[in-house]
């Protein structure tokens, strides 16, 4: 049996400035016709930066949806058409103020695939030269470093609950034990 929905229907419910919403007719693999609602998003590309000491850079800043700050890796929304490692240099440039000599793509998050299309492309960033921070005008965020075996432990305690930042730490966690990074 092949698990595929077949779209019927597509019906945009809103544009918004990061995302748009639809509401979608689509005919299941037992022929029945049913709504989904799908939240369409360009995707991210999201960079773990790392020190010549094994310290990672990251980000505090306040997110809306949470109604709280939050403690995440360096990352952001694709520009249209454009390519995922040109946007995780341009947001460890702009968040941290650092240029990466070595970025490596370990993979791609998706954070939930019932209703999001977004995906979040991951990078390891190393061999790190400090250019200056370029915020965007309506970007408010504190950068901090840390030792990386701090910051899992931050995980794993349920002190870190970004779910990117979760995600690849414990996939950079697995890489760096199979001497893979």
């Amino acid at each position: 049996m092949e698990l595929k929905e077949k779209t019927l229907v597509k019906k945009t419910i809103l544009n918004g400035n990061l995302f748009n919403v639809r509401k979608d007719s689509v005919q299941l693999v037992n022929g029945d016709i049913v709504t989904r609602e799908l939240i369409e998003h360009p995707g991210g590309a999201c960079v773990a930066a790392f020190d010549e000491n094994n310290n990672v850079y990251l980000v505090t800043q306040y997110r809306y949806g949470q109604q709280r700050s939050m403690v995440e890796f360096p990352a952001g929304k694709l520009a249209p058409g454009e390519d995922p490692r040109d946007c995780a240099k341009r947001e460890l440039m702009e968040e941290t103020g650092y240029v990466a000599g070595k970025l490596v793509f370990i993979g791609e998050f998706v954070p939930t695939g019932a209703y999001l299309q977004e995906r979040i492309y991951m990078y390891y960033a190393d061999d790190l030269t400090l250019v200056g921070q370029s915020l965007e005008p309506d970007e408010f965020l504190e950068l901090s470093c840390m030792s990386f075996d701090k910051l899992i432990e931050k995980v794993l305690i349920g002190e870190i609950t970004d779910g990117k930042t979760i995600a690849m730490a414990l996939k950079i966690k697995a890489l760096k034990e199979r001497n893979l990074l």
